[in-house]
């Protein structure tokens, strides 16, 4: 009995040292370029994956193309050009389909706006006219909404819960909305109808303005990724025979994969800063 006493006070000193100090927050920062990743998936529609998998994946591609073009060419300058290749491609593929999904988003915004501003006209508040998009919304988006809603249901917090919504979303646009709602229910008014009407008609011109943009656009850029991708695919075709992949293996071999891949590198980034619309920045707290 007195050991069980003594552990009892033992255990009731603990306790008291440890309330007098305040509990240590581990918080993991991620990353610029994780988070920058992170956001990229989830536009593409794979939130479920990670950036660490997504770069495991990517060293996995280029090891298996490293290895199966040594087996093929027997040239280790040829394989690992192509391996680099293989590994970047993961990356570059969900880039390609995050921006292709904004595009299509892009016609979809303006008839969330519309579907918010006429919650409001009906007599909603505002968090029940964001959580009937999980119901009404388009029905690209109906899957975070209803998140929202459920997430709202439990806590009650809007502004939390908007928070979550954004991170889900991960679209310029959506911050926007996000923070046009925040700031009515912080700031309050009676301008919410005009606010959303207006928000609603700039979305619509500004889908328009970068339809025809990007319309007018697309053959050239086209032709300048079809241009920086010739000579790696005649490149393939050649290593096929093995006196030509042994030629790549001197120093002038090396030498002319490094000046073309520099070369495609560049040519690469000028084609996108000059063919491709400027993308608008998130919106942080």
């Amino acid at each position: 009995m007195g050991v069980v006493a003594g552990l009892l006070l033992g255990a009731g000193l603990l306790l008291v040292w440890l309330s007098c100090w305040e509990p240590v927050v581990r918080t993991t920062r991620r990353g610029r370029r994780s988070a920058v990743v992170q956001d990229l998936l989830v536009q593409a529609g794979a939130s479920s994956v990670s950036p660490r998998a997504l770069w495991a994946f990517s060293a996995a591609a280029g090891v298996v193309v490293l290895l199966a073009a040594l087996a093929v060419t027997r040239s280790p300058a040829i394989a690992a050009c192509f391996a680099t290749m293989a590994a970047v491609a993961p990356e570059l593929l969900v880039r390609t389909r995050a921006r292709r999904r904004r595009r299509d988003l892009r016609e979809v915004w303006p008839e969330v706006v519309d579907h918010l501003a006429s919650g409001v006209r009906a007599g909603l508040s505002l968090p029940e006219a964001v959580a009937q998009l999980g119901e009404r919304g388009p029905a690209e988006l109906r899957e975070p909404f209803a998140l929202f809603a459920a997430d709202y249901r439990a806590t009650g917090r809007f502004s939390e819960c908007l928070d979550l919504l954004k991170e889900r979303l991960a679209d310029p646009v959506a911050d926007r909305i996000v923070e046009a709602l925040r700031l009515t229910r912080e700031v309050g008014g009676t301008d919410l109808g005009r606010l959303l009407r207006t928000l609603s008609m700039f979305l619509r011109e500004d889908a328009r303005t970068r339809g025809e943009l990007e319309a007018r656009q697309s053959w050239t850029v086209s032709g300048a990724r079809l241009a920086a991708a010739g000579p790696w695919v005649v490149l393939a075709f050649l290593a096929t025979r093995p006196e030509t992949a042994q030629a790549y293996d001197t120093a002038a071999g090396v030498a002319v994969l490094g000046t073309g891949a520099a070369v495609s590198l560049v040519a690469y980034r000028a084609m996108v800063r000059i063919g491709r619309l400027p993308e608008e920045g998130r919106v942080l707290r």
